[in-house]
């Protein structure tokens, strides 16, 4: 049986980074994530293993950060000053990771909760297959949703450097 330590232990970065995505304030973030995590304990005893785990994870923190999105909607939030970043780096290529992965997650949180939804789940290396299914979507919704995204995504990056 799957424990929410295990949960944690494995998956707890993505959450991390799936929390960042829906919410710019970093004591909100830990709301969100704690949230998230209450939920995903909630929920686990009805994993069936239909989806991987990672999948089922994955649904529930997103559709966490879609109810939060709304209920926050209106709200003015703070900057992330970071997403992932190595520290091995020297410290100009680290400091320059820090602002491009600022840039990238400020502009992925101005997309339509649609569009966040599947972009941030393909930065975490899920194929479009299990995006479809994590959402519940068609792939070709994911496709298209992607498509879009990545178009504006590249609009506001190029504005910003």
């Amino acid at each position: 049986m799957v424990t929410i330590a295990d949960v944690l232990a494995e998956h707890g970065a993505m959450l991390g980074r799936i929390a960042a995505s829906y919410e710019a304030d970093p004591a909100r973030q830990q709301d969100l994530l704690q949230e998230m995590s209450l939920a995903i304990w909630r929920a686990l005893p009805a994993w069936r293993g239909q989806a991987s785990l990672k999948t089922f994870i994955a649904r529930i923190a997103q559709n966490h950060g879609a109810d939060h999105v709304s209920r926050h909607a209106g709200r003015h939030s703070v900057e992330l000053s970071e997403f992932h970043v190595d520290d091995t780096a020297d410290p100009e290529s680290s400091a320059q990771a820090h602002q491009r992965r600022a840039r990238l997650v400020a502009a992925v949180r101005r997309l339509p909760v649609g569009q966040r939804q599947v972009v941030v789940l393909s930065l975490e290396g899920f194929s479009q297959r299990d995006i479809a299914e994590s959402l519940g979507l068609e792939e070709n919704t994911v496709n298209q949703r992607l498509a879009r995204a990545r178009r504006q995504l590249r609009a506001w990056l190029e504005e910003t450097a």
